[in-house]
């Protein structure tokens, strides 16, 4: 996943990126206000999941402390990030602050 990370988070579209483990409780909250942010603002952001278990080097590069963890990405940099579940008005507004 590394190298297609990179790559990914170098578009200029917003990128969000979900920083998530499998046992954790709160990314399951997160996961399906993902899924209908997607829908909602297709072609306006790309929304990817990257597992911290399985992404280790990714998460330490990036200084994930905590999950979940959404952050975006816009031509390579981060922009915004933010530890713990984030309303699916708040993300879209933020989203949108980047375009």
């Amino acid at each position: 996943m590394k190298g297609n990370f990179n790559t990914i988070i170098q578009s200029p579209t917003p990128v969000l990126v979900d920083f998530f483990a499998e046992w954790c409780g709160p990314c399951k909250v997160q996961a399906p206000i993902l899924v209908e942010l997607s829908r909602e603002m297709e072609g306006k952001v790309k929304i990817i999941k990257i597992d911290v278990d399985k992404n280790p080097e990714i998460a330490q590069r990036f200084q994930i402390r905590g999950v979940p963890t959404l952050a975006i990405f816009k031509n390579g940099t981060s922009v915004w990030k933010q530890s713990g579940v984030v309303d699916k008005s708040s993300l879209k507004s933020i989203i949108l602050s980047h375009q």
